[in-house]
């Protein structure tokens, strides 16, 4: 006879998703990985959900081979990138429902499972920088402050990509004059095995050269400004200022601005802990928000969906600890 999970949590990013069926002690059941990108703007909502099929099912397979099969669950807990409007939400959340996963679903945008891996209670402001950025805040009375995250046309700057190509324009620029020297027309082409930034343009341009691969050029950038180069450094510096001020904007918002306060800091760019970021970033945020303090994370954060379920399930404080435990924290 199988068991009752409280929740099924998911977190589901660009490139991978991480699945965990809690008990109600706060026990992992079973748990799966697979890299499973959600992407439903690329590819549909019907499509996107059917691609969380296979690690909801590994994760239910994991626990059944553990002698702990799990024949019902009260709450799936979904924090899902791409979900970046409440309509968005709205429309995920049936589309999960309608899989019978669980008794109830609920689904957010995939930055709250960052806010709450990395904080006590649902309370302080998370800012993640990845592939792309964005940045959210919450409250325990499920008060909520966020950005669209859309891109350019919400007004946003940075992400892994967008320091890229960011980077690439200014080696373009280096290279034939139209902007100030800088090592970066040196160093991006360099990456690649080439010998000038026009080489690297032709590449991208004729795709000789996948244009997915831009992405690899954001450490490169980070080195370029360790370094010295001041062109770079220009662009970490910036992306510094976006990442304070989204989280002093959403701190604000909330009226937390004036507390002790963390500020969860996540994604593969903050988590890569380039010392130059992390200085300007700390600096930053003790003139705009002084007594917030910045965490980075270690987390997955499937962590966060986890406990954002067991939050609305009403359990108990050891089961939170005990899951916390599990991975680590």
């Amino acid at each position: 006879m199988g068991v009752t999970a409280a929740v099924l949590a998911i977190d589901a990013g660009n490139s991978k998703t991480d699945v965990a069926l809690v008990g109600p002690d706060g026990s992992v059941l079973g748990s799966a990985r697979e890299k499973v990108g959600f992407q439903p703007p690329k590819v549909g909502v019907a499509a996107a959900v059917e691609a969380l099929a296979g690690p909801v099912a590994a994760a239910l397979e994991a626990a059944r081979i553990a002698g702990r099969p799990v024949d019902e669950v009260a709450e799936v807990s979904a924090c899902l990138a791409n979900a970046d409007l409440p309509v968005e939400e709205a429309e995920l959340t049936a589309a999960l429902h309608a899989r019978g996963w669980g008794r109830t679903t609920v689904v957010r945008n995939d930055t709250f499972a960052l806010l709450r891996a990395g904080v006590d209670e649902p309370r302080g402001v998370a800012v993640v920088c990845g592939a792309g950025i964005n940045c959210v805040g919450m409250l325990p009375d499920g008060r909520t402050a966020r950005f669209p995250a859309i891109g350019k046309i919400s007004g946003d700057w940075g992400g892994g990509m967008g320091l890229a190509e960011e980077s690439l324009w200014a080696g373009a620029r280096a290279e034939d004059g139209r902007g100030e020297p800088s090592a970066l027309a040196r160093t991006l082409p360099g990456h690649f095995g080439l010998g000038s930034m026009a080489e690297l343009i032709e590449a991208l341009h004729r795709r000789t050269l996948p244009y997915a691969r831009v992405h690899e050029l954001t450490p490169v950038l980070f080195a370029t400004s360790a370094g010295g180069d001041p062109v770079a450094a220009a662009l970490v510096h910036r992306l510094a200022e976006e990442v304070v001020a989204m989280a002093s904007v959403t701190l604000d918002r909330l009226g937390l601005l004036a507390d002790e306060v963390p500020v969860v800091l996540g994604g593969s760019v903050l988590a890569a802990r380039h010392p130059e970021l992390d200085a300007r970033i700390t600096a930053l945020l003790a003139a705009r928000a002084p007594k917030a303090v910045p965490r980075w994370l270690t987390a997955p954060p499937v962590l966060g969906a986890a406990l954002l379920g067991l939050d609305r399930v009403g359990a108990p404080p050891e089961a939170r600890a005990r899951v916390r435990e599990h991975y680590g924290m």
